[in-house]
């Protein structure tokens, strides 16, 4: 399997993923294809204004990029049909348990999802990370080239600094040279 989805629906067919793939590859110098191209990596870029982000969680409480200031930021948009971003959910929460003590904060944007179809998802996959609801889509539109799972790294001072584009095991070897720059980076 690919690793990733287009937003056009819930499973792109063959033709699809290689085409998907294909663009992604193409999309620009600064990717990186990984292993079995399950995933893609490139730097953020600079040139592009960071976006803002502000949603509100499961509860109704707010959330916003400007308060985790300080802190190494894993943003993660992903959809419950999303069969990747259901796989990776797993590495995420153990990602966000080893390294809390390091002033790293993982939050899931799901993507236009009612809350039932999410509460389902967490009764059978039960995860503790900050769940924001992204209801329109705009933030997931602004942060992301429109695909499933999508995930900024956020450095100390609110930069963008990667976007892994696929299903990455967020404990393993790609993840640890992503992440632990940011977390070593001097706080403040």
């Amino acid at each position: 399997m690919l690793g990733m989805h287009d937003f056009t629906g819930p499973s792109p067919g063959p033709t699809r993923r290689r085409w998907l793939l294909s663009a992604l590859a193409a999309f620009g110098s600064g990717f990186m294809p990984a292993v079995q191209a399950a995933y893609l990596v490139r730097p953020w870029d600079a040139a592009k204004p960071v976006p803002h982000l502000e949603l509100n969680d499961l509860s109704g409480k707010p959330w916003s990029l400007a308060s985790a200031r300080g802190q190494v930021v894993v943003m993660n948009f992903w959809a419950t049909w999303c069969e990747p971003c259901r796989a990776e959910m797993p590495s995420l929460e153990l990602l966000a348990q080893r390294h809390e003590s390091d002033g790293v904060s993982v939050v899931a944007i799901n993507y236009q999802e009612p809350l039932p179809a999410i509460r389902r998802f967490l009764e059978a996959q039960p995860v503790t990370l900050p769940i924001l609801l992204d209801r329109d889509g705009a933030m997931t539109n602004a942060w992301t080239p429109k695909v499933f799972p999508s995930t900024v790294l956020i450095d100390r001072k609110g930069q963008p600094r990667h976007i892994v584009l696929g299903e990455l095991d967020w404990t393993g070897a790609v993840a640890r040279d992503l992440v632990g720059p940011l977390v070593a980076a001097a706080k403040g």
